[in-house]
């Protein structure tokens, strides 16, 4: 198994000093940190050389930023065209895993995975094509209802591990929540997760949130945006009357398979009708402008 370090000794490694290695963290998602039993953030060789990449971009004059999506891109471009076989492997064995409930081999599979890949990657080449695989197994009657239930829970432990810290952080703040009565939240955190690695910092709501509590963090947050998301279209239209006034609020988008382009347009939201990462660029790119 590969090696971890403390941040101490990252900072000796990289030279970079721990409160920089802390604050590109949190801001960029610059490294990515596993946990010890005891709740310590160990640093992998990936770590290591984003932290490298990221002071040659530095050194050529980039703000920190630029140079943190530079670093960050660089590496989605070299995971994709080198690690598609070992990625395909690990999305098969993450299955195996979870379809046999050995939660154990389901763990010891994404640990891999994130030592190996961004945390980005493995959650779009390996997580998410498994999330749709077993809604569809689940709907054609080829996955028990205890597959489905064990599969999730044991996601939504990891992904909300992931998710620990991700509202620190000095960028745009994005409001996350399910529409009431929505139970589904695993999208949603995949979505969060991945607009924390852009430098965003999350407020997470999770599911079946009754829209005056989402009034009430809007008024006391002030996000940058709201997503709103739903599995039926039915969800969003008993909302209708909530949902518009917070549109005119703060910029507001729609997600999920319940959001259709009628909804979007009568709320005034945008309309997120892509997978969670791609959902990702829409709303950075809304914040942008």
């Amino acid at each position: 198994m590969e090696a971890h370090v403390r941040i101490g000794e990252l900072s000796r490694r990289t030279g970079v000093s721990p409160e920089l290695l802390r604050a590109w963290e949190h801001r960029y998602g610059l490294l990515r940190p596993l946990r010890s039993d005891g709740g310590f953030r160990l640093y992998s060789a990936h770590d290591e050389q984003r932290v490298a990449v990221m002071r040659s971009h530095l050194d050529r004059g980039l703000s920190a930023a630029e140079a943190a999506r530079l670093t960050l891109d660089e590496e989605r471009v070299t995971a994709g065209a080198a690690g598609a076989p070992e990625l395909e492997r690990g999305a098969g064995e993450l299955r195996a895993a979870l379809d046999l409930f050995n939660e154990a081999a389901a763990q010891a599979t994404l640990d891999r995975m994130l030592s190996a890949f961004s945390v980005v990657t493995v959650l779009r080449e390996v997580v998410l094509p498994y999330l749709r695989e077993l809604g569809d197994r689940w709907a054609r009657g080829e996955a028990s209802v205890a597959q489905e239930h064990f599969s999730s829970q044991i996601l939504r432990g990891r992904l909300l591990g992931l998710a620990r810290g991700w509202d620190q952080g000095a960028g745009p703040r994005a409001l996350l929540a399910c529409m009431p009565g929505e139970q589904h939240d695993l999208a949603l955190i995949v979505f969060g997760i991945a607009l924390r690695e852009r430098g965003w910092r999350i407020t997470f709501l999770g599911p079946d949130t009754p829209l005056d509590t989402l009034s009430d963090a809007v008024a006391a947050l002030e996000p940058d945006a709201v997503v709103l998301a739903a599995t039926e279209p039915a969800l969003f239209e008993h909302g209708r009357d909530a949902i518009g006034p917070l549109a005119r609020e703060v910029p507001l988008y729609a997600a999920g398979a319940g959001a259709t382009p009628e909804i979007a347009a009568d709320a005034g939201a945008v309309l997120l009708d892509v997978d969670p990462i791609a959902a990702v660029e829409r709303v950075a790119a809304g914040a942008r402008r």
